[in-house]
């Protein structure tokens, strides 16, 4: 059963201009020592996905259920929020230095975490415990730099120390909301090598969101793309990497750089995210699809089952990384082509058996055997769209094509 299993959630603000509809029926689940990685671009709804769930979203309209360990959290009264925000479900926040109160010493902040959940430990105890937690992150000399504030942390011991206060009373749950935005490479590598030996230390479940497929691909073991406030696609990270079959996944793999395409033009999304208050109809891609069909322009796709049924899927994600495209810690510039990288093999003790197809889903009508990046599912692609498509479909497909950003792409 799943640590936290989150089924329908819906988040809303009403506006002077509308109602902005920010996360829209969102289903997932997180088992506990696993991670799972929520990218997509910015405005689609990510952090309020995950705010929304520890009652961050002052004035928002929530409705769904969110079962964190029996316990929903949506309607939760504050008091009980309270002990589990903090204490069972712990946040990393994008920017440590606006999360970190610039008046007081990171040990005083640190404590004070403490102190608010353990009442009964005394100050002294809880200093030596802040201490402690210091080292563990790999802040050198930490009973020195326990009494700094933190503009005198650089920006990855900033980070560093925001993991300590978020461990520090052992969560069963982290939240890391885009915890490596701001770093440069090689600090970003140390954090998420970090997260990666405290959640096989602890056992702790990890929601990692991010806009960087790198880090995906280093540290997520399930993949959950989103796109205007929906789940786009939801598959294990080998089949999200390997076999996408959302155009918007597509969309994204094709835009990172390739190492052995330098000098290359990049492969962008053309256009730009709707806004969530005046939503396109049908799917809300289908503005920047180049796979648009008729039946995208007025009948919203909900989350089915893809893949080939013939096609063996791991049942879990014990495989080896080697041959995964991954970070290489200098800014992402190893990546490979997904044609170069050959799939890895099981390693020792990892599931033989196949996984349900079922574990992989998207919203897209596409059929759902074009899963893939090969030429062969390229075909099934632009012979579905060839009969799907007609009239103002084809001249939303022609605009696309059209656009500026779309030169050198495979829909010009």
């Amino acid at each position: 059963m799943s640590l936290l299993e989150v089924t329908d959630l819906q988040v809303s603000f009403p506006t002077a201009d509308g109602l902005v509809q920010a996360v829209r029926g969102v289903s997932f689940g997180v088992e506990r020592g696993r991670t799972l990685g929520i990218v997509g671009e910015s405005g689609s709804g990510k952090t309020v996905l995950t705010q929304s769930l520890l009652g961050l979203t002052p004035g928002g309209r929530i409705s769904g259920k969110a079962m964190f360990d029996g316990v929903n959290l949506v309607g939760l009264p504050n008091n009980q929020m309270r002990e589990i925000r903090g204490k069972e479900i712990a946040v990393i926040f994008q920017d440590p230095l606006t999360s970190l109160h610039p008046l007081y010493t990171v040990g005083w902040q640190i404590v004070e975490m403490i102190r608010s959940h353990e009442r009964s430990i005394s100050k002294a105890q809880a200093t030596e415990r802040a201490i402690e937690l210091l080292g563990h992150v790999g802040i050198p000399r930490p009973r020195e730099r326990v009494s700094d504030y933190p503009h005198q942390f650089s920006g990855g011991m900033r980070q560093r120390a925001m993991i300590a206060m978020a461990i520090s009373l052992n969560p069963k749950l982290i939240i890391a909301d885009e915890p490596t935005t701001a770093l440069d490479a090689t600090v970003q590598a140390q954090i998420l090598d970090l997260l990666l030996r405290l959640q096989q230390d602890s056992d702790t479940a990890l929601l990692m969101i991010t806009h960087d497929l790198g880090v995906v691909a280093d540290i997520a073991d399930n993949v959950m793309v989103m796109y205007a406030g929906r789940a786009a696609e939801k598959a294990t990270k080998r089949d999200i990497f390997y076999q996408p079959h959302h155009p918007y996944t597509k969309g994204l793999l094709e835009s990172i750089p390739h190492s052995s395409a330098a000098g290359d033009r990049l492969i962008p999304i053309t256009g730009q995210p709707p806004s969530l208050i005046r939503l396109p109809p049908g799917c809300a891609f289908h503005p920047r699809c180049a796979y648009v069909m008729d039946r995208c322009l007025s009948d919203q796709p909900g989350l089915v089952a893809v893949g080939d049924p013939n096609r063996a899927a791991p049942a879990s994600m014990g495989y080896s990384d080697a041959a995964q495209p991954t970070s290489d810690g200098l800014g992402g510039q190893s990546w490979r082509t997904l044609d170069e990288a050959p799939l890895a093999a099981p390693t020792a003790g990892s599931a033989a058996s196949p996984g349900p197809i079922g574990d992989h889903r998207s919203a897209c009508w596409l059929p759902a055997d074009a899963t893939g990046l090969s030429e062969k599912v390229e075909a099934v692609r632009v012979q579905a769209v060839e009969m799907g498509r007609t009239g103002k479909a084809a001249k939303i497909a022609e605009a696309i094509a059209a656009a500026p950003e779309s030169e050198g792409s495979v829909i010009a």
